[in-house]
């Protein structure tokens, strides 16, 4: 298996991230301001087939609207030139003061009604370079004080937002799916729909969630401790796994978006493993974007950008190349089959049956030995050595 990325591999970048001048709230920037127009180029030259951005990536926030049409004409130009797509857009929420304290669900009312005017003009422009999708990360949908934010208000005022974006696609025949990224905290002390689980629910109250899902972030799972190979299962399950950011996280701390597979490799080959080859029949379970939300350390100069770009998709490959070949081992199959792994997939009770049957069924209950079956191991850690042994080439 090639470890060389093509367009059929579906790798995607935010303008953010190769763009990203590496200022924190401790220092200043470290490289100079990324032209757009490079940043097509560039990704193009490594292999990536999309490119994705904030409206204020682009374009800068307030810019006049000749500026901002000369600007969009250079950038749909550089796409032509190279023939990477735009899969998905967002919109930024969270950089300008007015933003403090969130947009869909700020306090003040007029904050939310220039919010909605803003991302509804984002998808004019999505629509205008044929993006499929419009990400929504809620970065200052939140609060630090819990007597500031009346949360079931919010939730009702993030809701009647997000049925008002679906309406206008719909009406304006645009086609877009909206794909909510959860994050627990930062930059908001608690941020709302933290979790996978809570945008899932969510979606659920929405007047369309036919047309919302989720975007995961690896390292916003991460961030609450939670295991992210299971909340894209999860999402998977649902059928609303409509988009993923891909980077590196070391457990729970702020949000380091490093690259993909440079925090938890393990749960980054499962995490493959099951994009890759988790689906039925053992194909393919996601056929999106693979998009890499990540960020150039502070400490790399131009060069180390675009060595980090690489890295990205080099890392996704060979963890696809180590599922592949875990995947293909005979001895790696019996030990799925002693772990009983595929058990799991047999509904526990049988076609047409009822509880009157199960209790009727001796065999589940009175001649069932809860001790011998007890007494039996799944070998599930000599699964996982075969697991780690392949992700370190020792098989």
């Amino acid at each position: 298996m090639s470890v060389q990325p093509t367009r059929e591999d579906k790798f995607s970048f935010g303008l953010w991230t190769v763009g990203w001048q590496a200022r924190d709230p401790f220092g200043d920037a470290t490289r100079p301001p990324l032209d757009p127009v490079e940043a097509v180029h560039r990704l193009a030259d490594l292999g990536a087939y999309g490119i994705t951005f904030h409206d204020d990536d682009l374009v800068p926030f307030g810019a006049p609207a000749p500026e901002r049409d000369a600007t969009i004409a250079r950038f749909r130009k550089a796409l032509d030139e190279t023939g990477l797509t735009v899969p998905m857009i967002t919109t930024n929420l969270f950089t300008h003061p007015v933003f403090k304290d969130g947009g869909f669900t700020s306090n003040d009312r007029s904050v939310r009604r220039y919010a909605l005017r803003k991302v509804l003009r984002n998808m004019d422009l999505a629509a205008e370079l044929g993006a499929e999708t419009l990400v929504l990360w809620g970065g200052r949908e939140g609060a630090e004080y819990d007597h500031a934010k009346d949360v079931r208000a919010a939730l009702d005022r993030y809701r009647e937002g997000l049925d008002l974006l679906a309406q206008y696609s719909v009406d304006s025949r645009y086609g877009l799916r909206f794909a909510i990224e959860p994050k627990p905290n930062e930059p908001r002390g608690d941020i709302l729909l933290p979790t996978v689980g809570h945008a899932l629910a969510f979606v659920q109250s929405l007047a369309r969630p036919e047309l919302f899902g989720v975007n995961p972030e690896v390292g916003h799972e991460q961030m609450a401790n939670l295991n992210f190979m299971h909340g894209i299962a999860q999402a998977l399950w649902h059928g609303k796994l409509f988009h993923i950011d891909l980077n590196g996280q070391h457990g729970p701390k702020f949000d380091q978006d490093l690259v993909f597979g440079h925090g938890d490799l393990i749960n980054a080959f499962a995490l493959v493993d099951l994009l890759e080859f988790g689906g039925p029949g053992g194909g393919r379970a996601y056929d999106g974007p693979r998009h890499f939300d990540y960020k150039a350390s502070r400490t790399e100069d131009a060069d180390g950008v675009w060595a980090s770009a690489a890295a990205n998709m080099r890392m996704y490959l060979l963890l696809k190349e180590r599922a592949a070949a875990f995947r293909a081992d005979p001895e790696v199959q019996a030990a799925l089959r002693a772990a009983r792994v595929d058990e799991l997939a047999t509904p526990t009770l049988g076609a047409g049956e009822t509880y009157a049957d199960l209790l009727a069924d001796r065999s589940a209950f009175e001649d069932f030995d809860p001790d011998a079956v007890g007494a039996t191991g799944y070998g599930f850690v000599a699964l996982h050595q075969l697991a780690v042994e392949h992700l370190l080439r020792a098989r």
